[in-house]
């Protein structure tokens, strides 16, 4: 769980949006993905660590990984939520 003082001040790097701590069944949905292999992140690669958690981007688009409670601030590790298309605008 991220601190609610330190996601006060944590925004989107790209967009400066601000973030919201990911729902757990969010978090448990793309845990399954990445256990099946199937989920890439913003850069393209494959998502092979499991998050611990996540930081949603105001506009729902892109979820930041939580890992050892750190977020992992990189647009490339952004892993796109919803639909492809949604991705591509």
């Amino acid at each position: 769980m991220i601190d609610a003082e330190l996601l006060k001040i944590l925004c989107c790097p790209e967009s400066h949006q601000g973030l919201t701590a990911a729902d757990p069944a969010i978090v448990a949905g793309l845990n399954g993905e990445i256990a099946s292999g199937k989920l890439k992140s913003r850069g393209g690669q494959i998502v092979r660590d499991r998050l611990d958690d996540g930081l949603v981007r105001e506009d729902k688009k892109y979820l930041y990984p939580v890992r050892q409670n750190i977020p992992v601030m990189l647009i490339d590790e952004a892993i796109p939520l919803g639909s492809p298309a949604a991705e591509q605008r």
